[in-house]
């Protein structure tokens, strides 16, 4: 009778410790299994569509760093090419719905983001956006204000593009600029060219607008004229000379008077200017992505250093000759991209 009790006993116990074990082993379980991953929503807004090669540029880089879209990022972009106001409106959109991050480009658009998220926890990377004059940073190194991105090398850019059009055409000393006066960026860059201009012994002929209208309208004056006063063109830092129609209008207007233009970007550089000294889009957005994934990893944005892009120059060969311009064996040797027609065959 004692063996049966014993025995009872011990398999009680037995039953115990194997509910314990399981319990534990459980526990074990749950407590060694991840949370399901994070999957951050981040604001876009886009000043032109000739950015959208940026955005690309960016999201591509961020997924070699582990934010895949449609896994654990997913991005809300909104481009506005003749609605600046509509930036704001985005920027303030986003806020209200407390995305994770705003990206931003250019500097219009980031001026608006910047003043959406003020009084909020929300980060902002700003891409490819002049911080001279516009009070979006504290300072290169330390930006502060949950804010860091790439910034836009406007006024040595514009002054370069200056000195590239003096190496390309000695001879030509008065310099075309038309440009948006309103623009955040134009500010800074006049007070940089206009004294490499005086240095230079070069006159800027200066057409100060608001509106595309006004642009066109300086355009049809000087087209009536004999001398449409100007030996040459260089675009300015702003989106009305990299919008579509206002590009246009102006390489219109220099292909009929055989002007030269001192571009910007590759594009501008394809559709007929003669050279031009910028940024590869894709390049800025793969400068862009690490400072995002920095800040979605838990790195306060204000304390993440802004970036600076390296300009790179491209010269059309082929509009050089349309032009008559000898371009030196220097210049080609600069160039990261020339742009000309293959050779014809001896049977073409």
């Amino acid at each position: 009778m004692k063996s049966k009790k014993r025995l009872s006993h011990h398999r009680l116990r037995y039953k115990l410790w194997i509910s314990i074990c399981a319990i534990s082993i459980g526990l074990t379980i749950i407590g060694c299994s991840e949370p399901p991953p994070k999957s951050y929503r981040v604001g876009v807004v886009c000043g032109a569509d000739l950015f959208l090669p940026l955005i690309d540029g960016m999201k591509s880089k961020l997924t070699e760093l582990g934010f895949v879209e449609g896994e654990n990022i997913v991005y809300d972009i909104q481009t506005f090419n003749d609605d600046p106001e509509g930036e704001g409106r985005a920027a303030a959109a986003f806020v209200a719905e407390e995305v994770d991050l705003i990206v931003s480009v250019p500097t219009q658009a980031t001026v608006r983001a910047h003043r959406a998220i003020q009084g909020t926890d929300i980060p902002l990377v700003f891409s490819y956006v002049g911080i001279e004059g516009t009070g979006l940073v504290q300072s290169v190194p330390r930006p502060g204000g949950n804010v860091t991105g790439v910034r836009y090398p406007g006024p040595e850019q514009i002054c370069k593009r200056l000195e590239l059009l003096q190496a390309f055409l000695p001879e030509a000393k008065r310099v075309w600029i038309g440009y948006d006066k309103n623009y955040p960026t134009i500010g800074p860059a006049l007070e940089a060219l206009r004294a490499l201009a005086a240095s230079l012994d070069i006159k800027l002929t200066e057409a100060p607008v608001t509106t595309l209208e006004e642009l066109k309208r300086d355009f049809e004056k000087r087209a009536r004229a004999p001398d449409p006063g100007m030996d040459a063109i260089i675009l300015m830092p702003d989106t009305l000379n990299h919008s579509s129609a206002g590009w246009e209008a102006i390489r219109t207007f220099a292909k009929t008077r055989n002007i030269p233009v001192g571009g910007s970007f590759h594009y501008t550089v394809e559709q007929g200017a003669l050279y031009g000294n910028g940024d590869e889009m894709v390049a800025i957005g793969e400068l862009t992505a690490p400072l995002v994934g920095k800040v979605l990893n838990g790195i306060p944005a204000g304390t993440i250093p802004v970036v600076s892009p390296e300009q790179v120059l491209t010269i059309n060969y082929d509009v050089a000759l349309d032009l008559g311009i000898s371009v030196p064996q220097g210049l080609l040797n600069m160039a990261s991209q020339i742009i000309r027609s293959p050779p014809l065959l001896e049977n073409q």
